[in-house]
């Protein structure tokens, strides 16, 4: 008896072709058939690299029904990779179902890591990044959309979330409501031609958006709860200080401490030309 096959989980680009990895392109064309959330949409990648694989097509309200088929192929030993639309599969994707009925038969599951957008939106949002909680997608309304929001407010680590273009400016609305007119970031966009990051308070990026056609992948991210956490003005000060004295750079030195005072950026960069000794 062959034994039993592998399920890689293939990270694909969120948009940028070239983001893809030399490992997830050779993990392509070794397998021995691709399942896909669409397989329109990722013929169009294994076309554009040249890999001609079956496909087979699971999406997410059809997960549960289609794991067992593909899970059987596997046993009979046939290697399977499986990609979705856009970054790593499982995360706000098809595939968690299909990853836990597939450890249950004691199948060997292998991660081939690479994109995802709320990684990407997070390293470059300016907002802390040594802790975040990922949301995922908001409930859309109702009392589970405000029983999310209020687990959350009191929470100190970034919080991330994705949302349609179409929601964006009623979602920002009511995160102001219930966390506060917090710092935010919009990534729209990521990777992609239109790539753009908006950053300020939540009530500046409700003013910018709401009204205004938004197109595209979106990222939300807001500051986590600061509390007591947030530096007093002379705690600022005494570190901006310090750091100058060292010989950092004002510039740095602001965007290093806002990731551990609950000051903006900007707040920490003006107060430090204070504090820069007169020449």
């Amino acid at each position: 008896m062959a034994p039993a096959g592998k399920l890689f989980l293939v990270a694909t680009p969120i948009g940028n072709l070239g983001d893809i990895s030399a490992r997830a392109l050779d993990t392509l064309r070794q397998v021995a058939f691709v399942v896909c959330e669409d397989t329109r949409h990722s013929g169009h990648l294994l076309s554009h690299f040249g890999i001609q694989k079956p496909t087979l097509s699971l999406p997410a309200f059809a997960e549960g029904a289609r794991a067992g088929a593909i899970l059987d192929r596997i046993d009979e030993g046939a290697d399977c990779a499986l990609v979705t639309d856009a970054g790593t599969p499982g995360i706000s994707d098809p595939g968690s179902l299909l990853v836990a009925e597939a450890l249950e038969r004691g199948v060997t599951v292998v991660p081939i890591p690479g994109p995802a957008a709320l990684v990407a939106a997070l390293s470059a949002s300016g907002l802390p990044t040594a802790r975040f909680h990922f949301l995922g997608f908001l409930p859309r309304q109702g009392p589970e959309r405000k029983t999310m929001l209020e687990e959350v407010k009191a929470l100190g680590a970034t919080l991330v979330l994705y949302e349609s273009p179409r929601r964006l400016a009623q979602t920002l609305t009511d995160l102001r409501a219930a966390l506060g007119d917090r710092r935010a970031c919009v990534a729209r966009e990521v990777t992609k031609l239109h790539e753009e990051f908006a950053r300020g308070s939540l009530g500046e990026l409700i003013a910018r958006y709401g009204g205004a056609e938004v197109l595209g992948e979106v990222v939300v991210l807001v500051e986590g709860h600061q509390g007591d956490a947030r530096w007093s003005e002379e705690l600022v000060r005494a570190a901006l200080e310090e750091g100058l004295a060292r010989g950092e750079k004002l510039k740095g030195l602001s965007t290093e401490l806002a990731q551990r005072s609950g000051w903006a950026g900007k707040d920490l960069y003006r107060l430090g030309l204070s504090c820069k000794p007169r020449s």
